[in-house]
């Protein structure tokens, strides 16, 4: 997959959606009722390209206050679903350390991930900061990840939803009607060439999660080094 061209078509996409007023609005974000909990590998971005992030959420907030940035803690790469989110999961349905095990097979000989954080983009429901792999740690590793579940009999649904092949990082989701919604998007499309820096990730989080990764809800099981 060329990352440039699937970013782009995105944008293109949702740029059409918002001049026409159509957002996706996530009515289940901070609900209660919201019971969806997942497995999920992921990895943190370095703290100079989250502050880079959380400059341009300023930026989108002072417009837009009442939709939903991600805060500095909640960050994340998905590395990869592992249980995609659904309601009633929990730790109580698996063994764990099985998949401690699995996980750590997975990222023998994996080096560190390099990630470069250029530009945004979007989809109808949410901006991302688009990411672009510097070498081909992510993609070997999300292989592994694949062949060795798969292989295992452990509950898994890996790529049910779809498969996986991006580096984004999602930012901002909308939950409310947009107050001005012609000046948020003119924004972002002054920042759709913006620069966060590039992160050297040495270690993953496997999460117990909600849809959001929100801290707090999410519970970090492990965490493993990259050498």
């Amino acid at each position: 997959m060329n990352l440039q061209d699937h970013y782009t078509q995105l944008w293109k996409q949702s740029e059409k959606e918002f001049a026409a007023g159509n957002y996706e609005l996530d009515r289940l974000l901070g609900s209660p009722q919201d019971t969806r909990r997942g497995l999920t590998l992921v990895a943190r971005p370095t703290p100079a390209v989250i502050q880079e992030i959380q400059n341009l959420l300023r930026d989108l907030a002072s417009l837009e206050p009442e939709q939903y940035y991600y805060p500095a803690s909640d960050l994340h790469l998905t590395v990869l679903s592992i249980i995609n989110g659904y309601p009633g999961f929990s730790l109580d349905l698996i063994h764990l350390p099985s998949y401690l095990l699995l996980v750590q097979q997975a990222l023998e000989n994996i080096p560190p991930l390099q990630i470069s954080f250029s530009g945004i983009t979007a989809s109808t429901s949410c901006v991302l900061v688009q990411g672009f792999p510097k070498n081909d740690s992510l993609e070997q590793l999300r292989q592994n990840l694949r062949d060795i579940f798969r292989r295992s009999g452990l509950q898994q649904t890996i790529d049910q939803r779809y498969t996986i092949a991006t580096a984004h990082s999602t930012v901002v989701r909308f939950r409310k009607p947009l107050k001005k919604p012609e000046r948020f998007l003119q924004q972002l499309r002054e920042c759709r060439k913006r620069e966060f820096g590039t992160s050297v990730i040495s270690s993953l989080e496997l999460t117990c999660n909600d849809w959001y990764q929100r801290q707090g809800v999410s519970q970090k099981l492990a965490t493993f080094p990259l050498t």
